[in-house]
């Protein structure tokens, strides 16, 4: 593949898959989300992404990056180096769980928008990017793989695959997004206080961790909302479906 016709099929839309595709890559999602055994393994992609939400949000808040750890038991960490106040810092830790199911939003919107093929490229270039960050062995593991699974769907995979591997990617976000969220109310009864991004903003802020745990609650349902409505739009019949008279 040159260069020329890359950039043209990342440019370039391309069209909208069956209404069955879209239905079995929710229902792939849902299952990779809701089964405890494909958790362990994809919900490493999900940590991925709430590190990196933490680390492109202390970018742009003006602090310096020092970088990202992610654990075998799906945990993470990000540290950043700037003022221990501030809205910069509070920006910071608020964004890691939220960034996963905006993300999933995102990737609704692109291909809603029939841009399949770019919105599989800046995946590959988002973690392209995370990869430069990742400070541990096992993190550059999971990210490499991931990225070269999704690089491998890009240039290898036909049309049809890759349109079913992009919106169960997208549904998998908004899916896999909520579920840390949906649990963060489970770790506090527990016991498990101080660990989480809410704990850490009522440190910042002296705002409740509850009402962080309900901000949460209320963008990811909401990115969820959003993304499902653009992945399946609720005007007419699914794409490309027709029904006969």
């Amino acid at each position: 593949m040159n260069v020329g016709h890359l950039w043209d099929q990342i440019t370039g839309s391309q069209s909208v898959p069956q209404g069955w595709v879209v239905g079995a890559a929710g229902l792939a999602a849902a299952v990779l989300v809701l089964n405890t055994v494909a958790w362990r393994l994809a919900g490493k992609v999900i940590t991925i992404a709430h590190e990196g939400g933490h680390a492109v949000v202390s970018l742009l808040a003006g602090r310096r990056l020092e970088g990202i750890r992610l654990h075998s038991d799906s945990s993470g960490v990000t540290h950043s180096r700037g003022r221990r106040t501030g809205p910069g810092l509070i920006a910071t830790a608020a964004a890691g769980y939220i960034s996963p199911p905006v993300l999933g939003a995102g990737a609704a919107w692109l291909l809603d928008s029939r841009h399949l093929a770019a919105m599989l490229w800046l995946t590959v270039a988002l973690l392209a990017a995370t990869l430069i960050v990742v400070r541990n062995a096992f993190g550059v593991l999971a990210v490499l793989g991931t990225g070269a699974a999704v690089l491998a769907v890009a240039v290898l995979a036909p049309v049809g695959l890759q349109a079913g591997f992009a919106y169960t990617a997208a549904w998998f976000l908004l899916f896999g997004g909520l579920r840390p969220v949906l649990e963060l109310p489970r770790r506090q009864v527990k016991g498990r206080a101080g660990l989480s991004d809410a704990d850490h903003l009522f440190r910042l802020t002296r705002i409740p961790t509850g009402l962080w745990v309900t901000l949460f609650h209320v963008v990811s349902l909401a990115a969820v909302v959003v993304g499902g409505r653009l992945l399946i739009p609720l005007h007419g019949a699914l794409p490309h479906v027709t029904i006969p008279r």
